[in-house]
């Protein structure tokens, strides 16, 4: 069977850092986050029986080693639950394919999941779901519940994600600059726990989530993106000041930033938000967003994309192959 899924990448609001758990990638602490409407991930999967192994391919390139590794893990627990041994041939595409820390390994097991659990012909819960596509990218939680979603660390001894808020819940909508960049975003997460911030950062973090739920159900877009902007710099300051000192801005990041700070200066309401990598999301207003996007082009970013809130993961009949 052939099923094809579209799944949209996710911003991090209160961003998570480190996982107490690698394997399964359990998080130490709570997160929120949106999903990016104009990006997606296309995935498509059919089961197979005459395949000696699974085959798989991201953006036109045969995917191998830790990547196919880590999309095996995913595929495997979900044979494993439907009791079924057939291979699988599996197409991926991302809309933007240029910039790191654009939330695509996200989307890309939400799509992942979802297609394949359909192709096996598997009714899961949403919780059992999230915890799966989790295992290959933790965020994916949080790209399968869609709009405003929170990523719970542990609730009742299981760690998914939840729809706190619909997609059109705001008039928030954003200006995405993807950069590119060489840096392996996933180590990150393992050599964070060296920073000495981060205990201080845990434990403020729960004050921050609880914050960002409030100023979410409030339907208040200011408090929200200003909220995402001070976690950025918390996150970055303490990724930079982990054992290897990682800084994942680029020269591009730093301009952005300052435009964005130049545009508040003028009373022109955006907010910076940065997840582990170099690209920026720039959030604002709805009906501010022409104006920041305007900025932001002449600031030399004609690559900028314009985006509303996403929602869930959805099956469609256009298949890769």
């Amino acid at each position: 069977m052939k099923v094809t899924v579209e799944a949209h990448p996710i911003q991090g609001l209160i961003k998570y850092h480190g996982l107490v758990d690698q394997v399964r990638r359990i998080p130490y602490h709570d997160s929120i986050s949106l999903c990016v409407e104009a990006m997606k991930t296309t995935t498509t999967v059919e089961s197979r029986a005459d395949l000696a192994e699974d085959e798989v391919v991201i953006n036109g390139v045969q995917c191998s080693g830790s990547e196919k590794s880590r999309i095996l893990i995913v595929l495997d627990e979900l044979r494993r639950l439907a009791n079924r041994k057939e291979r699988f041939r599996v197409a991926s595409e991302n809309s933007v394919k240029a910039g790191k820390g654009l939330g695509f390994s996200a989307s890309g097991f939400a799509a992942l999941g979802t297609a394949a659990s359909k192709a096996l012909g598997l009714s899961l819960s949403h919780v059992t779901l999230s915890e799966i596509v989790r295992l290959g990218a933790g965020s994916a939680t949080r790209s399968l519940a869609g709009g405003y979603a929170l990523w719970y660390a542990d609730r009742g001894g299981r760690s998914y994600a939840e729809q706190i808020a619909p997609p059109d819940a705001l008039e928030l909508a954003m200006v995405i600059v993807p950069i590119p960049s060489e840096a392996k975003t996933d180590e990150a997460h393992q050599e964070v726990l060296g920073s000495p911030l981060f205990e201080a950062r845990l434990k403020r973090i729960g004050e921050m989530v609880e914050t960002m739920k409030r100023a979410i159900y409030l339907r208040d877009v200011g408090s929200v993106a200003r909220l995402a902007e001070e976690d950025t710099l918390n996150l970055h300051a303490t990724t930079m000041t982990g054992k290897y000192h990682m800084i994942l801005w680029e020269p591009d990041t730093i301009r952005i930033i300052k435009e964005v700070v130049a545009m508040r200066s003028e009373q022109i309401p955006a907010w910076y938000s940065i997840d582990t990598g170099p690209s920026v999301f720039v959030n604002t207003y709805t009906r501010n967003l022409d104006e920041v996007a305007s900025r932001i082009r002449s600031a030399g970013f004609e690559n900028a994309v314009v985006s509303g809130v996403g929602g869930k993961p959805r099956t469609v009949d256009k298949h890769l192959f």
